[in-house]
């Protein structure tokens, strides 16, 4: 009798996740989008497209899925998204519980949709992850084929109220300066190697880091052996969604991840709303929301925490970026809060493909790096453009509420000396090429902000000055300094308020400065 019982007890409690699932993915997907999010947009642009889903679920308990922790369920989980997509659409839904998995791909017509109390842990065994060719930081290399990822795929989503955690401590290299004594021991007694201050996780992966001259691609690896040698190092972005169309995510939070988070690429109608992303402040390229190449896009509602760039606007690397020629447009940024990160708002600095019709409201950054950053340099080649900002609130922000850096040599604010920023701007001018980054067409207002370094830097490049930049209707209140405008040219400064014990504005080598109705030379 007692030996029944315990097998009822277990067969009940495998079953019990399969009705209350249903009922709170149709919930879910009954959500839509407010079109008043289009109202008086400064440009055209069409409604993005929502996915749409049969109605057909599968549970991945079904295909053998153990939320035990222990148990690898990537089998179960890619198996059930198959059997969504050859009948022709659905929902696969993952369940409360704790569910350790491999790579997960998703395919056209699926909704992968999570329950409360969902928390999808990804393997952090290298070996798990093929390497693939792919793009990252805007360059045609090799990575580690990311956690969670879909390509040529229409009409999909990662819904719910889950958690996706990328096991990124596993891969990332963490900077001694970044942790507190008793932190930077406990890493170093973990295992891993130490390299100028910086742990890596294993050899390979300073082997990986040594082989980069430039941001984080490796050079001269060459055969099979050396790529899985380095394997550790070719951290993959927690999501990567490449050439896909109707895109949603929605309710899911993302943490953790192993380089960027999220990462569509080269999409068309793609949603981000109300979606969480946390990364720890230490985390070494961990970017929330790396939009690249995407054409018509909403990213609303989100809270953002991350470890380097919070909400960038990307479109490619020099050459590489140029070749795609595909560039952001058409992205509405509103309703975010951003918590921590290099910079709430940014463009930059891979924009070689080009940035344009982009409208930025109604967000909040709290302590950022940098608040609203713009950022390239000479060789990425791209045009900004048509971007529009208005209504940002700000605390905290320690370097710039606003800044235009055309001189970007791939560190954070204040990572970089001013000696070395002065030496890469006393070199020859160059002529005006295909290689030369223009900003220009940008308009921000109404922002205000308490606490600051420089209450805003324009530098842009002497043969290639900002151009045609408003800011209008700003209060900047306990600046360290004031405004500084440099390599810029029809600059509009209107209703602006800069409390600081510096100056409050330097200007050089700029032409048709006008502050407050009044001309500058």
């Amino acid at each position: 009798m007692n030996t029944f019982i315990k097998k009822l007890l277990v067969l009940t409690a495998l079953s019990l996740p399969l009705l209350p699932a249903q009922h709170a993915m149709q919930a879910q997907c009954g959500n839509h989008i407010n079109n008043s999010i289009y109202e008086n947009l400064p440009f055209d642009m069409p409604k993005v497209e929502q996915p749409v889903f049969p109605d057909y679920s599968v549970n991945i308990v079904q295909f053998g899925a153990k939320n035990d922790g222990i148990t690898l369920n990537s089998k179960a989980i890619n198996h059930a998204i198959k059997e969504v997509n050859a009948k022709g659409g659905g929902t696969v839904i993952i369940p409360e519980g704790l569910w350790l998995t491999g790579p997960i791909e998703l395919l056209s017509n699926v909704n992968l949709y999570t329950e409360k109390n969902a928390l999808v842990v990804f393997t952090d065994d290298f070996e798990a992850y093929p390497i693939i060719k792919t793009s990252f930081e805007g360059l045609e290399t090799r990575r580690c084929q990311s956690p969670i990822s879909a390509w040529n795929a229409e009409n999909i989503a990662i819904t719910g109220h889950g958690v996706f955690d990328g096991a990124g401590d596993s891969w990332r290299p963490v900077k001694k300066g970044k942790l507190t004594a008793s932190q930077w021991e406990n890493l170093v007694k973990s295992g891993g190697v130490v390299d100028k201050s910086v742990w890596y996780p294993t050899a390979g992966a300073l082997k990986g880091a040594l082989a980069c001259k430039e941001f984080n691609n490796p050079e001269g690896i060459e055969t099979e052996e050396e790529w899985n040698e380095i394997r550790p190092w070719l951290r993959p972005v927690l999501l990567n969604i490449v050439k896909s169309k109707k895109v949603l995510l929605e309710g899911v939070t993302f943490k953790n991840s192993p380089s960027w988070c999220l990462h569509p690429l080269s999409c068309e109608h793609i949603t981000i709303n109300k979606v969480k992303v946390f990364n720890p402040w230490y985390s070494q390229n961990g970017d929330a929301l790396d939009l690249e190449s995407c054409k018509n896009a909403l990213i609303i509602n989100n809270i953002f925490d991350a470890g380097d760039d919070a909400i960038c606007i990307k479109s490619g690397k020099d050459e590489d970026g140029r070749r795609r020629g595909e560039p952001c447009q058409n992205v509405i940024v509103k309703n975010n809060t951003v918590l921590h990160g290099h910079g709430g708002f940014v463009v930059g600095s891979e924009m070689s493909g080009g940035v344009k019709n982009i409208y930025v409201s109604d967000c909040t950054f709290l302590g950022t790096d940098v608040g609203l950053r713009f950022k390239s340099t000479r060789g990425r080649g791209g045009v900004v453009e048509d971007i529009y900002i208005n209504n940002i609130h700000m605390i905290d922000i320690p370097h710039e509420p606003l800044l235009f850096d055309l001189f970007y040599g791939g560190k954070g604010a204040g990572e970089e000396t001013e000696e070395e920023l002065e030496g890469r701007m006393k070199a020859n001018v160059p002529p005006v090429t295909v290689e030369t980054p223009a900003f220009r067409n940008i308009h921000i207002s109404n922002i205000v902000c308490k606490g600051s370094g420089r209450a805003m830097f324009f530098n842009g490049l002497p043969e290639m000055p900002i151009d045609n930049i408003s800011v209008k209707h700003v209060v900047i209140s306990d600046a360290k300094e004031g405004i500084v405008i440099s390599q810029a040219k029809n600059v509009t400064l209107e209703d602006i308020r800069i409390e600081t014990k510096g100056k409050v504005l330097q200007i050089k080598n700029a032409e048709n400065v006008k502050v407050n109705g009044k001309d500058y030379d």
